[in-house]
């Protein structure tokens, strides 16, 4: 096992074997990326790990794989990308097939499904990759200023593409009216957590320690800084979730159906120009219509920047078909036809601590040596998560993505550890690498394939061309075609 070598200079912290500085061990992984600095591109892989510039001399004997046929080509750390990969092609499935089996849709409200793993896997995969990114930190404006333009472009390319200028191939024109574009979405809070973790890389210090502990322990005293602002974040959503007292509110109907957000598969509960009051008056209320995670979207972006179709529309009160799509009850509450945005300001908060345990994970890997070692710390703590957050889930605290509860966060984040686990374990320790090789490359081109797939520009690309009328074109027939299309196929992509 390596011991953990702190230079006087706190932002140089490398593993040293106990036989030698410069002796490496066949078992440790590469986690640099070969190849240029190209992390302005949009194209390259979503928040794959960047090389950073080595002292003239100096090796890291996590920094290559070394073998006899060769020293001059790094290998990636391929779990890693076979991870991101999974997570990308998660979100396509999702995305495409979710409305026809309920395990691969989200839960309306209250629980969890496949579906729902897919988010917080991405986010403990940027965690994991900030931490080999950020391995050695020579210069903090620079890469501040990397960090921030990378966040930058996600968030705005997110706007992009979940803000309304894509309408999706029942609405042929694009654009959107910035009275009601969307500012969050998915790629807008990756960029957001991304970049809240980034920064405590960079700039918060290191511990020295030497009171004989080891392994997962000590990393977390040496990287006590990053476990206090976790835990801050954690305080101020659950103190914000349970203690902000959310008023009656008040929303006017026609909003979820005016314009461009009109979409067919979805009914029109009421057509009147009339505001409706939703009564709360509560604090702590972890329903649709009072918890404090709508409350304090709908104060600080506004009703009309959030999601007009908020997933829980698909619940019992609101749908027939629940937890698919269909006409509401006689009795549905108002409610039904409010907006709530599944990636808003406090949900996002909670998101950020998911990010920090993949970062967490990614410093063990960075300073521990040996398969078993990592392993063993890797497993620990991911069944630590996965029980506490049933635990909590069973004492009333439920598991909700749309608020990312806590109970939530700590489930997820203790499935994303022990799922990268099995991955590190086949790929990386067995060499069952073939087999993968199609999850790694979307790994490697996760945010092109993103783009592409999940969030329909390729489709918006092939409906351009037409035949006379522009609703003559190939998606709209294959969707027509499609025995199942009246179920939900393709809900985000094709309506």
């Amino acid at each position: 096992m390596g011991r953990l070598n702190e230079n006087e200079n706190e932002n140089e912290t490398d593993l040293q074997t106990p036989s030698s500085a410069g002796a490496l061990d066949h078992s440790s992984l590469s986690v640099v990326v070969d190849g240029s600095d190209q992390t302005d591109s949009l194209t390259e892989p979503l928040l794959r790990p960047e090389p950073e510039p080595e002292e003239q001399g100096q090796e890291s004997s996590n920094s290559h794989v070394v073998s006899s046929s060769s020293r001059e080509q790094p290998e990636r750390l391929a779990s890693l990308d076979v991870f991101r990969g999974l997570s990308i092609a998660g979100m396509i499935l999702v995305d495409n097939v979710g409305g026809l089996w309920p395990a691969l849709n989200h839960s309306p409200w209250n629980g969890v499904t496949v579906a729902d793993f897919v988010m917080p896997f991405f986010l403990f995969i940027v965690g994991m990759a900030l931490a080999l990114t950020f391995k050695r930190i020579h210069d903090r404006l620079k890469l501040t200023q990397k960090a921030l333009v990378r966040a930058a472009k996600l968030f705005f390319l997110g706007v992009l593409l979940q803000g309304g200028y894509y309408h999706g191939v029942n609405h042929l024109d694009y654009g959107v009216d910035i009275e009601v574009i969307r500012w969050c979405g998915v790629l807008q809070r990756i960029a957001f957590c991304y970049l809240v973790v980034a920064l405590c890389k960079i700039w918060l210090p290191k511990r020295q320690t030497s009171d004989g502990s080891n392994g997962s322990f000590k990393l977390l005293k040496v990287y006590l800084w990053h476990c206090i602002v976790a835990l801050l974040f954690s305080a101020v959503y659950l103190s914000l979730l349970y203690g902000l007292y959310v008023t009656d509110w008040q929303f006017s109907a026609p909003l979820a159906y005016q314009g461009y957000l009109i979409r067919p598969s979805l009914p029109k509960l009421n057509v009147d120009d009339t505001l409706l009051t939703v009564k709360c008056g509560v604090r702590g209320d972890l329903r649709p219509a009072c918890n404090a995670v709508g409350y304090v979207d709908r104060l600080i972006l506004g009703l009309s920047h959030l999601d007009q179709r908020p997933v829980f529309i698909r619940t019992k009160e609101c749908s027939v078909n629940s937890p698919n799509y269909g006409p509401p009850p006689p009795n549905a509450p108002v409610w039904c036809q409010a907006p709530f945005d599944p990636e808003g300001i406090l949900s996002s908060v909670s998101a950020v601590v998911t990010c920090f345990v993949g970062l967490h994970y990614g410093h063990i890997l960075v300073h521990e040596k040996g398969h078993m070692k990592r392993l063993q710390h890797w497993i620990t703590p991911s069944l630590e998560l996965l029980v506490f957050g049933i635990i909590l889930n069973y004492l009333g605290m439920p598991l909700n993505k749309p608020l990312y509860s806590f109970s939530y966060m700590c489930l997820t984040a203790g499935a994303a550890g022990l799922v990268f686990c099995a991955f590190y374990f086949l790929i990386d320790v067995k060499g069952w690498r073939y087999p993968t090789l199609l999850l790694e490359w979307m790994g490697l081109n996760s945010l092109l394939i993103y783009t592409l797939a999940a969030c329909g520009v390729i489709l918006s690309f092939i409906q351009g061309f037409y035949y006379k009328v522009p609703q003559n074109n190939l998606v709209s027939i294959i969707v027509e075609l499609w025995p199942w299309h009246h179920v939900g196929l393709g809900q985000k992509l094709f309506s």
